[in-house]
């Protein structure tokens, strides 16, 4: 028990001030705004949301995960953030942490299932409000949670990713894409001006 509740109240203190460090600007972070900074250059639209989901999802996460509360809300909310991440920024770098890879993502995934499968334990939150969670299949539960919603974010991002691609193109080229020649242009496959096949 003792090591499941060091690992939970670690991991869960650690993501919560990771959390606020993207929504208040604490122990050194970039705050909102740098989070949302982070988000547009990552082609996560529309930034301002997901950059607040981002901090909300970690802040909130870690929380319950270290208060043992509503288990295992939390750990699936880290399971989301850091599969977001790893789809991001560092599946494209291999495995290892010297090189900018998904080592340390996967780790707190580990850790999020174990301790959402391990369940809150005797010193939290759930247990005094008699809550029992605990197992394998809420360790999957939670898996299967945070990898739904990230597909989820991800796939709202590639939405609004590829509407502003559009806007950009038009806004550019002064017409929207697929339409029509300039103004005066024949139409394709006629002469202009004789309506006969060119």
């Amino acid at each position: 028990m003792a090591g499941s509740l060091f690992l939970r109240t670690t991991v869960g203190g650690l993501m919560a001030g990771h959390g606020l460090q993207k929504l208040r600007g604490s122990f050194g972070g970039p705050g909102l705004e740098g989070t949302e900074e982070m988000m547009r250059s990552l082609d996560m639209h529309p930034a301002k949301y997901q950059a607040l989901a981002a901090a909300l999802s970690e802040t909130l996460g870690g929380g319950l995960t270290a208060a043992g509360w509503l288990s295992p809300l939390g750990p699936a909310m880290i399971t989301g953030v850091m599969a977001v991440a790893i789809q991001k920024v560092h599946a494209k770098n291999g495995p290892w942490v010297t090189k900018g890879g998904y080592e340390y993502n996967l780790i707190l995934m580990a850790a999020a299932f174990a301790v959402a499968a391990d369940g809150p334990g005797a010193i939290s939150l759930d247990f005094l409000l008699g809550k029992r969670r605990s197992g394998l299949r809420w360790g999957i539960f939670q898996l299967a949670l945070g990898l739904a919603s990230a597909a989820g974010t991800l796939a709202v991002a590639e939405r609004y990713a590829s509407r502003q691609h559009e806007q950009s193109i038009v806004t550019t080229n002064g017409a929207v894409p697929g339409a029509d020649t300039a103004a005066g242009a024949a139409p394709t496959g006629r002469t202009a001006g004789t309506g006969q096949s060119a």
